[in-house]
């Protein structure tokens, strides 16, 4: 054990940061073209004719498509080799911002968006590997904190820069600059050491099938809650069964699926044959709970970075560089926590970290949802989005480390690639449940505003249809009711009406997302009493893992033994 631990040291201290650089870089290659669509929808939707929400549905296609296919993303850079795979898929990556940039429609911003989270679902595990294995103690959960900070890093440039560009040369040109990006990380990944394959290792296609699938049925099941109808079918659904929208029933069905691929995995499990997913990542009710405060805090966390550029770029008509520098001190704030988070681990246990984490956040919503008006620049405002950004970004970095910390080596890449799913599956869930929850709050404010206002007319409220209602700008508005028999003093009434229900709407879903942040806390306490300071080392069994798995590999990650070892 001292062999190992001074073998550990001294890695440590001859390690390179060179892999820590292409680390970052790739988060922020990754991360960028999200931040930079949510920035760039004001020219987004008039380049292209299309609603804010699609820009909604392009960013949750590349979210789901990640998280649809990374547990094989994992394998399948651990059977061929973590850098070249890598290597592929940042050259893949950077084929699809340039499809991006060229997008001529909303098909085809949706199929470049698809395929880009597709490849990153080999690039987000292997980031993980790189970090497993060149640092350690100290080292690696500061790593882990850049890591976790990469991605707050990205939506500061994503402001700066692809604000400044949709207000001058064109949103397109933040995508040709990852391009560009994507080409710099694939030379310097040549400077990082190879991770040697495991040739033996054998790909569980059933349970990548299963996890794909039931990914995809969630995907389409959360994406369509807006536009299909949360229960009763819209118009715009492709199809019904008995007059309910086929949205809840693609939710249930991926649940159930979900369902049959654990079973299946555990299955495996317990017959010592290879399996797409390692069940030891989750060994213990300690893994699995700070998974629920992962889950939570990104479906939080991204439901608000949606929500926020949407309500200053739609409803208050900001461009995309007014909207940048009003959400500068959001992110910055996540990036500082991100990045310090670490150095609190001595001091106070993740349990109550996170909880307090939890309740910053709680607070920071309720203050914003108190005090938002007509403008942004009120201190109130700011003082709730650095709050939320600190909570929410020592919140991100904790959880990740913890549950690396509480994993052997040898399964960093089941770790990256369970981050990940988790990242984006509950962060593009956040960002299709906030927009239809926020959707549906406006269409009943309007309906009840408008049978209340006197000015409207029965005869226009039957030429509109409000349970088809989005959010619009008032020009949108005005636009929409010259198709109308609207009168001069009925599209002024409606203007009113529409600026109050967006503002109302605005607000119940900022504190709907308070207090589920609130509840969160309640997992938080399940988390470790102390954290480690490096993965476990331990001997790396084969790919058929002829060990007894009844026995957790790290008995330390249970909170009992963890309070006692405290």
């Amino acid at each position: 054990m001292t062999d190992q631990g001074s073998a550990g040291a001294h890695v440590a201290q001859k390690a390179s940061w060179l892999p820590l650089i292409v680390v970052v870089l790739t988060q922020i290659q990754a991360s960028f073209a999200v931040n930079a669509l949510t920035v760039s929808m004001a020219g987004i939707t008039t380049d292209l004719d299309t609603p804010a929400t699609s820009v909604g549905t392009a960013i949750t296609a590349g979210t789901f498509a990640m998280a649809a296919f990374i547990l094989l993303g994992a394998k399948v850079g651990a059977r061929f080799g973590t850098r070249g795979v890598f290597q592929i898929a940042v050259a893949i990556h950077a084929a699809a911002m340039a499809a991006v940039a060229l997008s001529l429609s909303p098909a085809m911003l949706f199929i470049a968006q698809a395929s880009s989270g597709a490849v990153i679902a080999l690039i987000a595990p292997a980031l993980t590997v790189f970090i497993a294995t060149n640092y350690h103690g100290d080292r690696q959960a500061k790593a882990i904190g850049f890591l976790a900070a990469a991605i707050p890093l990205a939506g500061v440039l994503a402001l700066i820069l692809a604000g400044w560009f949709a207000e001058t040369i064109g949103w397109r040109w933040s995508f040709a600059l990852m391009v560009g990006l994507g080409i710099l990380n694939l030379i310097l990944s040549f400077g990082v050491a190879k991770v040697p394959a495991q040739r033996d290792l054998k790909i569980d296609w059933t349970g990548a099938i299963l996890a794909a699938v039931a990914i995809i049925l969630l995907s389409f099941g959360f994406s369509g809650l807006n536009s299909w109808g949360l229960w009763l079918a819209s118009d715009q659904a492709p199809f019904d069964v008995l007059g309910i929208s086929p949205a809840p029933l693609l939710i249930i069905l991926g649940v159930v699926l979900g369902q049959v691929f654990f079973v299946w995995i555990a299955k495996r499990q317990r017959e010592h044959r290879p399996r797409i997913f390692d069940l030891r990542v989750l060994a213990t009710s300690t893994e699995l709970a700070i998974t629920a405060c992962m889950s939570i805090m990104l479906f939080v966390g991204t439901a608000a970075n949606f929500l926020i550029p949407l309500y200053m770029q739609v409803v208050q008509g900001l461009s995309g560089i007014q909207t940048s520098f009003s959400i500068i001190p959001y992110t910055i704030s996540i990036f500082l926590a991100s990045t310090f988070v670490a150095y609190l681990y001595k001091v106070a246990a993740p349990r109550v970290l996170g909880s307090v984490g939890f309740v910053v956040v709680a607070a920071a919503l309720t203050l914003i949802a108190f005090t938002i008006r007509g403008e942004w620049g009120q201190f109130f405002i700011v003082v709730g989005l650095i709050l939320l950004g600190l909570g929410q970004g020592s919140i991100v970095a904790l959880v990740f480390n913890t549950l690396l910390s509480s994993a052997p080596k040898q399964l960093a890449g089941d770790v990256g690639a369970w981050r990940g799913l988790v990242h984006n599956l509950s962060g593009s869930i956040g960002i299709a449940v906030a927009s239809a929850f926020a959707v549906g709050i406006l269409a009943v404010t309007l309906q009840t505003s408008a049978d209340e206002h006197p000015e409207i007319s029965p005869e226009l409220i039957s030429e509109v249809n409000i349970n088809d209602a989005d959010f619009l700008t008032n020009a949108q508005l005005e636009a929409v009711l010259e198709g109308t028999s609207a009168t001069p003093t009925e599209v002024e009434a409606a203007i009113e009406i529409n600026e109050d229900a967006r503002l109302l709407s605005l607000k119940v879903s900022l504190l709907a997302l308070a207090g589920l942040a609130l509840l969160a806390i309640v997992p938080a306490t399940r988390m470790p009493g102390r954290i480690a300071g490096e993965l476990p080392e331990q001997v790396e069994p084969d790919d058929n893992d002829d060990i007894d798995e009844s026995v957790p590999l790290n008995p330390a990650a249970d909170d009992d033994t963890q309070e006692t070892k405290a």
